[in-house]
C-alpha cells in the first residue's frame, strides 16, 4: 500500500479486524468447503517447494511490463467482461510453478460460490507471472520489504494479518484491459491474512484458508461488503449492514428491506435484522462475511449482482448491426451466458407485438415472412433481460440488467 492511501485502506478495507488473530478462533470459525463449482474444484494439496529457489541477479523493477501475461479464461471481449487479474509477490523465477498452482486455486475456490458461479461467464482471468528476487515476504512487524516487486506485507496499519500491496506497483504490472479489470496479490507466504475493499485484493497464497479468504475478501471488492462479524468497525456504509431494526427497514423502505422474511439459501436462516455485538444489524444470523467457508446472503448477493452489471451488459452483440436492414435477414442476439440451466431472457417484438423465436434459446429470429412490401418498414426488437430472482430491486433490473435492440427491416 502506497504511503499516501492509509486512510483509503481504513475506510474501505472492513477486512482489517476480519484478519486480526485475536478475533480468528472467536468470530471467523472455518466452516466445511462450498459444492463444487460448474467449472469443477480447486485442485488438489499443493506439493510444490516453497523453500528459496535460484532466482537471478536482479528484477528490473522499472520495467514491469516485461513480466508475462498469460490469459488463463476468456469467456468474451475483455470490452464488456470484468478481467481478474492475479499476481504473484515473492515468488523467485523457480516458484513461479508454485504461483501458477495457487492462483489457480484461488480463482477456482472464488468461482465455487454463488453468485460468482453462475455469473462466472461474466470474468475473463489472466495470471501475470512476476518474479521476485528474493523468496516470500516479510511476515514480521519488522518493518515493509523493499525487495519484492509488489511490497507486499504483513502488519499492515498495525495489524498482524492485515497483508497488504503497493498499489501503484501492482498495477503497473498488471497492466490494463479494454474493459473493467480486479487484481487480486498473492504472497508468497503460508501464514493467514488477506485484505480486500481496495484497489488490490490480497490473500497468501500458501495458506490452507486460502480459498475462503479470497470468497470472503472479493465481497468486500466486488459487492462493496461490510464484515458482519460481532468485532467489525461499527460502519454502516454497506449495503449488508444496517444501524436500524426490520420494523424500520420496512417503514422507510431502506437497506435490504424487499428482503425480510425470505428464506435465505445460505443456512443463515430468515432474512431479518440480526444484531451484533457492534450495534449493527446484518440480514443473517451467519454468512460468509461473518464465517469463512460459508455463503454469501441473499442481500449480498443482490449486491455483488448489482454491481457486476455495472460493468457488463447482459448482451455482448446482435447480428446484424441493429438499425436499417434490407431484405430479409436472420436477425440474432449474444446475451453473455449463465453457467447452469436458467439462461437470460430472449423477447422479441414485431411493430410491438410479441412474436416467439423457434430457436430454442430464443437468440434467433427469421424475417423471412415479414419482408415488409415496397416503401414499407417493420421494426423488430429484441429485449434481453437477466430474470434472477437473486434481485428484487426493479428499477435496476430495468436500467442495467436488460438490454434492446431495434432492426428497421425495409421493403
Amino acid at each position: 500500500m502506497p504511503p499516501g492511501n492509509p486512510g483509503r485502506l481504513v475506510r474501505s478495507l472492513a477486512a482489517f479486524v476480519l484478519l486480526s488473530a485475536a478475533i480468528l478462533p472467536a468470530a471467523l470459525e472455518v466452516a466445511a468447503p462450498a459444492p463444487s463449482a460448474v467449472i469443477g474444484p480447486p485442485a488438489g494439496p499443493i506439493t510444490a517447494d516453497r523453500s528459496a529457489a535460484p532466482a537471478p541477479d536482479r528484477v528490473d523493477l522499472r520495467a514491469p511490463g516485461a513480466a508475462p501475461s498469460v490469459e488463463i479464461r476468456r469467456t468474451g471481449d475483455p470490452a464488456n467482461r470484468i478481467t481478474l487479474v492475479l499476481l504473484g509477490d515473492g515468488y523467485t523465477a523457480g516458484q513461479q510453478g508454485l504461483f501458477r498452482e495457487e492462483a489457480d486455486r484461488a480463482w477456482r475456490a472464488l468461482m465455487d460460490i454463488e453468485p460468482f458461479r453462475t455469473y462466472q461467464n461474466f470474468f475473463n482471468i489472466r495470471r501475470v507471472e512476476v518474479v521476485s528476487p528474493v523468496s516470500g515476504i516479510v511476515e514480521g512487524d519488522g518493518g515493509r520489504p523493499t525487495d519484492t516487486p509488489l511490497g507486499m506485507h504483513f502488519w499492515c496499519e498495525g495489524t498482524a494479518r492485515l497483508l497488504c500491496a503497493d498499489e501503484d506497483a501492482t498495477a503497473r504490472y498488471a497492466g490494463e484491459d479494454a474493459g473493467p479489470q480486479y487484481l487480486i496479490a498473492l504472497a508468497n507466504s503460508t501464514e493467514y491474512g488477506g485484505a480486500g475493499g481496495t484497489g488490490v485484493t490480497t490473500l497468501s497464497g500458501g495458506s490452507p484458508d486460502a480459498g475462503r479468504i479470497i470468497q470472503h475478501e472479493i465481497g468486500h471488492t466486488v459487492g462493496d461488503l461490510g464484515d458482519e462479524y460481532d468485532s467489525a468497525p461499527t460502519d454502516a456504509g454497506y449495503p449488508n449492514l444496517a444501524t436500524v431494526d426490520a420494523d424500520e427497514m420496512l417503514r422507510s423502505k431502506t437497506k435490504w428491506w424487499r428482503w425480510l422474511g425470505a428464506t435465505s439459501p445460505d443456512g443463515g436462516g430468515t432474512i431479518g435484522a440480526y444484531r451484533s455485538a457492534n450495534g449493527l444489524y446484518r440480514p443473517t444470523a451467519d454468512s460468509v462475511m461473518r464465517t469463512l467457508g460459508g455463503s454469501y446472503n441473499l442481500p449480498s448477493r443482490e449486491a455483488i449482482i448489482e454491481q457486476i452489471y455495472r460493468r457488463v451488459h447482459p448482451l455482448d452483440g446482435a447480428v446484424p448491426a441493429p438499425g436499417p436492414v434490407a431484405g430479409h435477414p436472420r436477425l440474432q442476439v449474444s446475451p453473455v451466458p449463465l453457467s447452469g440451466p436458467r439462461q437470460l431472457r430472449v423477447d422479441w417484438a414485431v411493430d410491438g407485438r410479441p412474436v416467439a423465436s423457434p430457436a430454442p434459446d430464443g437468440t434467433w429470429l427469421d424475417t423471412a415472412a415479414l419482408a415488409p412490401a415496397p416503401g414499407k418498414k417493420i421494426t423488430v426488437t429484441a429485449t434481453v433481460t437477466d430474470t434472477t430472482d437473486w434481485v428484487r430491486d426493479e428499477a435496476f433490473r430495468s436500467r442495467y440488467m436488460t438490454r434492446e435492440v431495434t432492426w428497421t427491416l425495409i421493403g
